[in-house]
């Protein structure tokens, strides 16, 4: 990879990489020039990405705070440092409000939430202690900004990685450490192609002015800037990547 990449030199961890938006963002990174270390809990499919892109892969539980903080730790040793933090490991449960029980919200709170203190907490002190200008990229959702019919938690816990952006900035900042969120639309990933029908897509679509639902690659061309230094001056933000679904 020749120094002009974008990316080049720059060392990225990319949590839940193993599929969908995260192996995007991986990839786009790599493709920069940046050298990737994939955390993900499916170590066959984390394993074959990690093969596929040319990535280092680390097999990890990011809802068990020690082991998600020993998997930032290796990962950062095995690049040799660390310059950008890609929080995207998450999950969806959809179920009515009524029905939700502490567990499951729980559940969804440790893995959606939780997990990206661990991350963040341990990524940050490596960065501070070489004094790295580092970039943190949390995934969070449109649902965040809109709720969701069935989606108590996950918005909840969506809203919570907004929050915790914006109060990562501020105390990152003076670090050089920069902390935005991705809030993706409807993103059409393969996890979700058995469940979702042509009438959903259409519905999904309408709503975009673009007409479209999203792929993964779109949330990885933002992913990219944010890890770039064109992004420099941005901190702070949670970035839409809905189409115009969300305009706020």
């Amino acid at each position: 990879m020749t120094s002009t990449a974008p990316l080049a030199e720059r060392r990225a961890i990319v949590t839940g990489a193993a599929r969908g938006i995260g192996r995007a963002i991986a990839a786009a990174l790599i493709k920069d020039g940046a050298r990737v270390a994939i955390l993900d809990r499916d170590a066959n499919a984390g394993e074959a990405t990690a093969q596929e892109l040319g990535a280092t892969f680390l097999s990890a539980d990011l809802g068990d705070d020690a082991d998600a903080r020993r998997a930032v730790s290796d990962a950062a040793d095995a690049l040799g440092g660390l310059d950008v933090l890609v929080n995207n490991a998450g999950i969806l449960r959809l179920t009515p409000l009524m029905e939700i029980t502490a567990d499951e919200w729980d559940t969804v709170m440790r893995i959606n939430a939780r997990s990206m203190l661990s991350t963040t907490q341990t990524a940050a002190r490596i960065m501070m202690d070489a004094g790295t200008h580092g970039s943190i990229i949390n995934l969070a959702s449109m649902a965040a900004k809109s709720g969701g019919t069935m989606e108590a938690h996950y918005a909840a816990s969506k809203a919570a990685v907004v929050a915790f952006t914006r109060a990562t900035a501020h105390e990152l900042g003076p670090y050089g450490i920069r902390a935005n969120a991705l809030c993706p639309g409807y993103i059409l990933t393969d996890m979700g192609a058995a469940t979702r029908t042509e009438a959903d897509v259409a519905a999904w679509s309408g709503r975009s002015p673009l007409g479209r639902c999203g792929d993964p690659d779109d949330v990885a061309s933002v992913a990219r800037f944010l890890a770039g230094p064109h992004s420099s001056y941005l901190t702070g933000q949670a970035i839409n990547v809905t189409g115009g679904m969300i305009m706020h």
